[in-house]
């Protein structure tokens, strides 16, 4: 099952960004074990060398944790989950904001229309 990537980004902070998207989701729960490095590449379509070098990155940034002979994990570090979903938030927001104003929108319109559209969806 191996998934459409784009050219813009390389492959492994594709994989990182999908990943941390399902941290903030709550797909992944902290102290959960991730995939292996080679079962991630068979998911993923991807050679190992990619899932190792996204595990790395997600290391990096102290979202996972990886236990010598026991694989790799979300970590429990509250701080740290926080920030991601702060951060997260605010990329999603930002990218919002921009496409709005590319649209000719002001911030009046912006908001306006955001309260429109979640009003009519109160139902849900």
């Amino acid at each position: 099952m191996s998934e459409e990537y784009t050219a813009s980004k390389p492959i492994y902070v594709q994989i990182a960004d999908r990943i941390i998207r399902e941290v903030v989701r709550n797909e992944l729960s902290p102290g959960d074990k991730l995939p292996s490095v080679r079962e991630m590449a068979v998911q993923a379509g991807v050679n190992p060398n990619t899932i190792q070098r996204t595990y790395s990155e997600l290391e990096r940034m102290d979202i996972v944790e990886t236990r010598r002979g026991q694989g790799t994990f979300v970590t429990n570090r509250e701080d740290v989950l926080s920030q991601i979903n702060e951060k997260v938030q605010e990329e999603v927001i930002k990218s919002f904001i921009k496409n709005m104003r590319e649209l000719g929108l002001t911030k009046q319109q912006m908001i306006l229309g955001v309260e429109k559209y979640l009003h009519g969806r109160e139902g849900e």
